[in-house]
């Protein structure tokens, strides 16, 4: 089915739909997705239907890097960009930092696991008494 759009693509035809809407279908995709799913744009294409089978490789690209951006910024609680992949904000909580060793991330997990708090928080307040403490 795929070769017969592309055929038709070839032929001239064009479904004339802008980068900025087809990203917004994309966002509305991933919404949709349950929080087990990985987000990847293969999944989110075929989610799209004809949409995403008349889109031409470029434009589902641009609207797909677009996409990724729009809906970290609009819904940090479910959605992570780990460099420029897309994460489920979920996976990011047991993943070692990328300026961290191994060792030091362990370290800091059980000292925040002791205080009974996540390593991001026992990090935030162990820069806020540093700074106090500068002060």
């Amino acid at each position: 089915m795929r070769g017969y759009f592309a055929q038709v693509r070839r032929a001239g035809f064009d479904i004339g739909v802008s980068t900025g809407k087809l990203a917004k279908a994309m966002v509305d995709v991933l919404l949709q997705l349950p929080p087990e799913a990985a987000p990847s744009k293969e999944l989110v294409v075929q989610h799209l239907g004809l949409l995403g089978q008349m889109s031409k490789t470029r434009d589902l690209n641009a609207a797909w890097n677009s996409a990724k951006r729009q809906v970290v910024r609009e819904h940090p609680d479910r959605f992570c960009l780990d460099g420029k992949v897309l994460r489920p904000a979920s996976a990011m909580e047991d993943r070692p930092r990328e300026k961290l060793s191994a060792a030091g991330h362990r370290k800091l997990a059980t000292l925040a696991a002791k205080e009974g708090m996540t390593p991001d928080e026992f990090l935030g307040r162990l820069i806020a008494s540093w700074r106090s403490s500068k002060a």
